[in-house]
């Protein structure tokens, strides 16, 4: 939906590496033991490796109308694509989800084909886990929920076709973003600009695979206090640097277009550093 609609590296062991860390595993800890486990903030500065392989969809499913989801709904890497009223393929805004998750509901295993309507959306916390997006449609997914206690976890997966945004982060509370690949998109993750309600919002980026064309990887609102924190991110075929990793705005409520203030890391908004980022 649109936005209208709704570390610096170091060999020894820093305080606030831990501190970031520990957040970052407990965020995660609503997909279990298992992820929590494997999804410790990634050493800076490797070099971008190969990006790992699409998975191959088991089957395909139609959906008219959408899907809600409490507790865990497991896909079995079906593909699901939009039909009927949700099958027309196009960015208007106003469009329903393929899937809507209730607080604290977890996706996993799934194949979004074309068309994919809008995509996901959270109306709590959620957990988004080895979720794919073959061609993104309004958006891929929404975060919508209220209370700044929100986690929304994606771990795994990946999106392309992205004409804007993959992320929309309409809601209150903490996105975090692990072990995921996008490629041929706008924006990763923009933080509501001109929602009529407004939050702060901190994004946590890890681990992830980029691979250009693509213009930001998250882009938040300084004067709602949003934060952004990158930690090795892997990006490809942009040697030119063409990519921002975070952009700075002056958001707002009444529906106003959201005004670019700055880019680039900054300590306070954009955190990360040069060796954060690697390009391959």
């Amino acid at each position: 939906m649109t936005e209208r609609a709704a570390l610096r590296p170091s060999h020894r062991r820093r305080p606030g590496r831990r501190r970031m860390a520990a957040a970052l595993t407990a965020a995660l800890g609503l997909t279990g033991a298992a992820l929590a486990t494997n999804v410790m903030l990634q050493p800076a500065g490797a070099a971008a490796a190969a990006v790992p392989a699409w998975p191959t969809a088991k089957g395909s499913q139609a959906v008219s109308s959408t899907i809600e989801v409490s507790g865990t709904y497991d896909g079995g890497l079906k593909r699901f694509y939009g039909s009927g009223d949700l099958g027309d393929g196009g960015q208007d805004e106003g469009q329903d989800p393929i899937f809507k998750l209730k607080d604290g509901a977890t996706l996993k295993n799934v194949v979004l084909g074309s068309p994919a309507a809008d995509g996901i959306h959270c109306s709590g916390s959620c957990t988004l886990q080895n979720v794919w997006w073959e061609d993104v449609g309004e958006d891929a997914a929404s975060f919508k929920g209220t209370s700044t206690g929100s986690v929304y976890t994606v771990y795994g997966g990946g999106a392309r076709k992205a004409s804007d945004k993959v992320f929309q982060f309409n809601g209150a509370g903490k996105l975090v973003i692990t072990k995921f690949q996008v490629s041929d998109f706008g924006k990763l993750v923009r933080s509501c600009g001109n929602c009529s309600k407004q939050y702060k919002r901190e994004i946590i980026v890890n681990d992830v695979d980029v691979t250009a064309p693509g213009k930001s990887l998250v882009g938040i609102n300084t004067n709602y206090g949003d934060t952004a924190a990158l930690r090795s991110v892997r990006i490809h075929g942009d040697s030119s640097k063409k990519i921002k990793p975070c952009v700075r705005y002056t958001g707002n409520s009444t529906g106003a277009e959201p005004k670019e203030t700055g880019s680039g890391p900054d300590g306070t908004y954009c955190r990360y550093t040069a060796s954060d980022l690697s390009y391959g």
